[in-house]
């Protein structure tokens, strides 16, 4: 096998495209044509930059005397030997930006498109280690809806969230709920409040729970309990607070 063909496996086996690789050495498409081809080779600095961005050596590019480099087997699932990469981005573009680009492997794999999908991930409907976007899921996840470990959102999902509405182990936000819950309005374990706080142990101005700290307080160990005073406390907080969105009123009286 010659370099050419071998350098012509490795950008099949890779799903790229003449011109994509040539933006990612920085070289010319018909460059990458003329080295598949045979009709000339690359500058010593270039075969470094190849083996480097295929994960083989200079060796098996000139001589084929190494492992071989990741390669899909013929059923068609992609597996490597040493290091797993895999890149697809889709031709079709809107706003500029492709309608799906999936870029995962080692390293700091970064994909963008209207859906990303990568170590690091950023479009309108992101998955990554790291993900933003409209809607985000990942181990960090920034964006309108997020879902992740840690998440930040106007809607935040996760062992640790902090949003508008936040629901997470522990969550801040305007509306928390969790087993730890600090907000504007909380709901959780241990819920601290500014306004009105339910739970386990409750802090806030309005404090409903087992054990409470506020302004007004009711303590409630069970359920008919709740059921009891629910009436008292939706006309205390109305009283106290007439502005109060009535959606959480109904939320934390149950009426």
């Amino acid at each position: 096998m010659t370099l050419g063909q071998r350098l012509y496996r490795l950008r099949k086996d890779k799903n790229l495209s003449q011109e994509e690789l040539a933006d990612r050495l920085g070289v010319s498409r018909q460059s990458v044509s003329k080295w598949e081809t045979d009709a000339s080779y690359p500058e010593p600095e270039k075969l470094v930059a190849i083996a480097a961005f295929y994960h083989v050596s200079v060796d098996f590019l000139l001589r084929g005397e190494d492992a071989e480099p990741d390669r899909e087997p013929r059923h068609g699932y992609p597996f490597c030997r040493r290091r797993f990469h895999y890149e697809y981005k889709s031709k079709r573009t809107f706003l500029g930006l492709p309608l799906v680009h999936v870029n995962v492997g080692p390293g700091l794999c970064r994909a963008k498109g209207v859906i990303a999908v990568g170590n690091v991930a950023t479009g309108l409907i992101s998955v990554g280690f790291v993900a933003a976007g409209l809607l985000s899921f990942g181990v960090l996840a920034v964006g309108i809806l997020a879902i992740a470990c840690l998440s930040f959102g106007i809607f935040a999902l996760g062992a640790i969230a902090a949003g508008g509405v936040a629901v997470g182990a522990v969550a801040v936000g305007l509306f928390a709920v969790g087993g730890v819950a600090v907000g504007l309005f909380s709901i959780g374990g241990c819920a601290i409040a500014q306004y009105i706080a339910y739970g386990g142990y409750a802090q806030g101005m309005f404090a409903i729970g087992d054990v409470t700290a506020g302004q007004y307080f009711w303590h409630v160990d069970e359920w008919p309990d709740f059921i009891a005073l629910r009436g008292e406390i939706y006309e205390t907080i109305v009283r106290v607070m007439p502005d109060i969105p009535r959606f959480i009123l109904h939320i934390f009286s149950l009426t």
